[in-house]
């Protein structure tokens, strides 16, 4: 039996076609779940085209009060239901170009207020607007696309981006607690670099130096992901899983 049947997924930023939102969505859909994806962009009707009939896209900006709901109300509409919600919406500095490379002293208010916008505040508007549905059917899980910057590392020149991934961890802590007692689990998986289009030559090159020596694939985060949203990871709860290959290690291991 597939391990998502009847199961409905929210997943947020899964407009790109190689990003991790997509291979979350996809992966998804192959254990039987059905899905509303959600995006800023109008090409989130084509990913969710590509995946059938199990699953609908919706153009919303979540930095906008109420774009949460519209999401969580497509899956009441739809299928009546919402069991589990993926937070992948985001984006880098380096990918956006707001501030990039910036050190402290340098950034712009609005800079500032872009990155913790995007990062945290779309996840806490999603997780808000889940949580009461999560509490009454007393089972849920929350699964938040996090970074090893601002879990287990930091860059130079990334303060706001390190600053809104680590309040994310912190987010999904405090959240973890106050639904604990209604069968809903809350954790973070914190990948280090990930092969996708937004930045790949970026991310290729950083990954080379790393123990693994290469970048993850989206697939192998949205595993992820998987591991977290389903009835098995039932005691895990308020965690960060760093999939980066062991990028954060202590730089002693022997290269090849």
């Amino acid at each position: 039996m597939a391990r998502f049947a009847d199961r409905v997924v929210i997943v947020t930023g899964a407009g790109a076609p190689d990003g991790i939102g997509a291979a979350v969505a996809r992966g998804l859909v192959a254990e039987g779940a059905r899905v509303v994806l959600g995006a800023t962009s109008e090409r989130v009707h084509q990913r969710a085209a590509e995946l059938g009939p199990a699953a609908v896209g919706v153009v919303a900006d979540l930095t906008v009060d109420g774009a949460a709901d519209t999401l969580v109300q497509a899956a009441l509409d739809r299928w009546g239901r919402h069991d589990v919600l993926v937070n992948n919406a985001g984006m880098t500095s380096v990918a956006s170009g707001w501030d990039a490379g910036d050190e402290v002293a340098d950034l712009s208010l609005a800079g500032w207020g872009t990155a913790l916008s995007r990062n945290l505040t779309t996840a806490f508007l999603m997780c808000r607007a889940v949580v009461p549905i999560m509490r009454a059917a007393r089972y849920g899980r929350i699964v938040s696309v996090g970074s090893t910057t601002g879990t287990v590392s930091a860059m130079p020149g990334q303060a706001t981006y390190t600053a809104a991934k680590a309040g994310l961890l912190g987010l999904s802590r405090a959240l973890a607690l106050e639904v604990v007692a209604y069968g809903v689990t809350v954790n973070v998986v914190a990948p280090g670099y990930v092969a996708t289009g937004s930045q790949l030559e970026f991310e290729a090159a950083a990954a080379a130096a790393g123990p693994i020596g290469r970048s993850a694939t989206p697939e192998e985060i949205a595993a992820c992901v998987l591991f977290l949203a389903h009835e098995s990871a039932s005691f895990v709860t308020g965690s960060a899983l760093v999939a980066d290959g062991g990028h954060g290690l202590p730089e002693t291991w022997p290269r090849p």
